[in-house]
């Protein structure tokens, strides 16, 4: 198994994060920091093997600094970087300490899930052998690699079909926003199901979710974001 290290202090984005590890095979999570101090300590008592590490973090010090000091240090670990830090300069500075992949936010899914594959792949064929031939290694830096076109899990308790047909209604609504009730209205799933699967279209940012205070008692409103609407199709 290949040693992860998440390090990513926004709460949510974190929790994106290891969702995501979690379906692909060969990857354990060892924790999640949210500051450099934390992220050198678990370096420390944990084996690491992988860091996906965002660059905007709390204090002085950003991601790029705990990149630049492991690298220091001859630490024998990797490192994706997944950060909304999109300057050239940054990009450029983090191939140059020789980060494997460099993810910008926000992204998809499948662009993860390519990454992580490439290097559970590239890093399995290292470990096996003491030398390798050009053949080979151009596989290893050249190669683009295919999506086996696997489904992710849904949580317990989400079926494939009632996502579908929840998915197809609230496509209907294009730009307005919608509530569970105006869902309910047009299929025959209940109320409470249809905010389980809306709290999961919220967890992987299919759907914003925002309270809205009139008459009566409060309600959640929903709308679809549509640059982030592939990530659902891993899931049907």
């Amino acid at each position: 198994m290949i040693n992860v290290l998440i390090v990513e202090d926004d709460p949510m984005v974190a929790r994106f994060n290891q969702r995501y590890l979690g379906e692909i095979d060969g990857f354990q999570l060892i924790g999640i920091s949210n500051s450099i101090e934390d992220a050198m300590e678990k370096i420390n008592e944990f084996k690491v093997d992988l860091i996906l590490l965002d660059v905007y973090l709390p204090g002085k010090q950003t991601g790029m600094d705990l990149l630049e000091q492991i690298r220091m240090e001859q630490r024998e670990m990797d490192v994706i970087l997944i950060t909304a830090a999109s300057e050239v300069e940054n990009i450029q500075s983090a191939l140059r300490m020789g980060v494997v992949d460099y993810l910008i936010k926000p992204f998809e899914f499948e662009r993860f899930k390519k990454a992580l594959t490439s290097y559970r792949e590239s890093n399995h064929m290292l470990q096996k052998h003491s030398t390798i031939e050009q053949e080979e290694l151009d596989l290893l830096l050249l190669r683009d690699v295919q999506d086996t076109g696997e489904k992710m899990s849904l949580p317990k308790g989400l079926a494939r079909s009632t996502l579908a047909s929840i998915y197809q209604e609230l496509v209907s609504f294009e730009e307005e926003s919608f509530s569970t009730d105006d869902i309910a209205e047009v299929t025959s799933i209940s109320r409470v199901s249809i905010r389980k699967y809306l709290r999961f279209l919220k967890e992987i940012g299919v759907v914003d979710e925002t309270l809205v205070y009139g008459i009566g008692r409060p309600v959640y409103q929903y709308s679809l974001k549509k640059m982030n609407i592939q990530r659902i199709e891993s899931y049907l």
